[in-house]
């Protein structure tokens, strides 16, 4: 395989995306997306400020971005080096790369809300469920790319990816919510 192909590739007469990148696109976007949102769920579940949401948001976003595509380039490293006789070893710079711009990119949508509010008063009113609804998407999205990629079931790929976050935001709502009385 080529190794300058990435998850955007299509083989010819296949409806299948090349895979190079996949796993890379598939956790970083995943990760990227549950943990800013997790973080943001629990935020609100404790009532705090949309400013305080934010920084706890992108400071998500930015340092476990990075801490994710540091863990992968050291990963794909070692066993780049265990695999020595390896054909087409994967490069750990491009890995961690398509790690963390998977993770930011897709790990922005939850904070788009709250980063846009003060550009009209019903997205001001409605950031929250207007996240969710975004969150929502950006989960589907990544389900459905990943069963493109994979060439299963686009349907359930996507629903699975959308449970696995919704639990994640769940959890974080709720252990916000009960934790609430911690924050003065």
């Amino acid at each position: 395989m080529n190794e300058s192909k990435t998850f955007s590739s299509r083989n010819p007469g296949d409806n299948k995306i090349n895979g190079n990148y996949l796993a890379e696109f598939v956790y970083g976007a995943t990760d990227g997306t549950i943990t800013t949102f997790a973080i943001m769920a629990g935020a609100v579940g404790a009532s705090l400020d949309s400013g305080v949401i934010l920084v706890l948001g992108f400071a998500n976003l930015l340092a476990d971005g990075f801490s994710m595509a540091v863990s992968n380039y050291l990963s794909t490293k070692s066993q780049r080096d265990l695999d020595k006789d390896s054909e087409n070893p994967k490069k750990p710079l491009k890995t961690a790369f398509a790690t963390f711009f998977s993770f930011v990119l897709i790990g922005f949508i939850p904070l788009l809300s709250f980063t846009f509010a003060f550009l009209n008063s019903f997205l001001e009113e409605n950031k929250f469920k207007v996240s969710v609804i975004l969150t929502s998407l950006a989960f589907v999205i990544i389900g459905l790319v990943k069963g493109v990629a994979t060439g299963k079931n686009k349907t359930f790929s996507s629903f699975e990816t959308l449970l696995v976050g919704g639990i994640a935001a769940t959890i974080a709502f709720v252990v916000g919510y009960l934790l609430r009385g911690l924050v003065s």
